[in-house]
């Protein structure tokens, strides 16, 4: 019998075929295998968000329902497709049928049948939201999340698989996630040129919406301005997150993103929920059921061992760790 199945059978060894460079290098950086386990848990966070977004921090979207018909200017998208005229009817079909949808999708059941119904309707609401006029740049990265998670299937809290699926899907939210910094540098320098960093952009939404831990910076001369060029230099240095790879960076780099949201709604109460439901797929997922474990001072009867992302599990490791 040849050695070939043998070796590829074992544990990784050190050559350049192995380990995570080996799988990088193997499946491209969009296809790089992450735990199912990351799915699941991110998946069930972002469907029971679709109720707070509908019922608190978008409740301003069912009152279309009153607006008169001809008051409606549907985006591009809408009038390609074409989308419904939203009546009263459909807007209040489209509220409940997303909560409900949303609610059974976070079980886990029917993945790809109950996740594309979430995605539909929640684009639809969108759609409905936006073409009165106003059109909000924080929806992109977390609609793309609900196009891409019914890709995956089945996905569960302990499920430590490597899944190429759920790699592209979370480098698809990831890329989304970035260009949505760097595209509003795009948007700053486009419309405002490199005198947006030197304009009065914080100043005038500190004095319109402003609040007591904000409201001193008004006295500084020149803290604003160079806020907005440190602001203009984050965006413009988006890309180098997809240079992020360890757990321990993901953390960091989450933390450092909705720092920077809370910091924003401490200074001028704007705050982007939907994106920063998106920046949370980001997070190492697989590792809350060992995290639940050593919080509560309690161990399993089996060891789990964690599968490194873009490392297939090996032969006689722990059921958890291959299912």
């Amino acid at each position: 019998m040849s050695s070939t199945p043998a070796t590829a059978a074992g544990p990784p060894g050190p050559g350049p075929g192995n380990g995570r460079r080996g799988a990088a290098g193997r499946h491209g950086w969009w296809f790089r295998p992450v735990p199912l386990a990351r799915i699941a848990v991110f998946r069930t966070i972002a469907y029971l968000f679709i109720p707070v977004d509908v019922f608190l921090t978008t409740a301003w979207v069912r009152a279309h329902a009153a607006v008169p018909t001809e008051y409606y200017q549907p985006l591009t998208i809408a009038e390609l497709l074409p989308l419904p005229t939203p009546t009263s009817t459909v807007v209040h079909v489209v509220q409940w049928a997303l909560v409900a949808a949303a609610v059974a999708a976070a079980t886990g059941r029917a993945p790809r049948l109950l996740g594309t119904a979430v995605f539909l309707l929640y684009f639809e609401w969108m759609v409905i939201a936006m073409s009165y006029g106003k059109v909000d740049h924080d929806r992109i990265a977390f609609l793309v999340a609900l196009a891409v998670l019914p890709t995956i299937g089945r996905a569960r809290w302990r499920d430590r698989r490597p899944s190429e699926a759920a790699g592209w899907a979370m480098a698809a939210v990831l890329v989304t996630v970035m260009l949505t910094y760097f595209l509003a540098a795009w948007a700053k320098l486009r419309f405002g040129g490199w005198d947006w960093a030197t304009g009065s952009t914080l100043a005038r939404a500190i004095v319109r919406r402003g609040t007591v831990l904000s409201d001193w910076t008004l006295e500084v001369p020149g803290l604003l301005t160079a806020a907005q060029w440190g602001m203009l230099a984050f965006e413009l240095a988006a890309p180098l997150m997809l240079l992020v790879w360890s757990s321990r960076a993901r953390v960091g780099l989450v933390l450092f993103l909705l720092g920077f949201h809370l910091m924003v709604f401490a200074g001028v109460k704007i705050i982007f929920l939907p994106h920063c439901v998106a920046i949370l797929s980001i997070l190492p997922w697989e590792r809350l059921p060992d995290l639940a474990r050593r919080l509560c001072g309690t161990r399993s009867e089996e060891p789990v061992r964690a599968v490194p992302d873009g490392v297939p599990a090996p032969d006689g490791a722990p059921s958890d760790a291959r299912a």
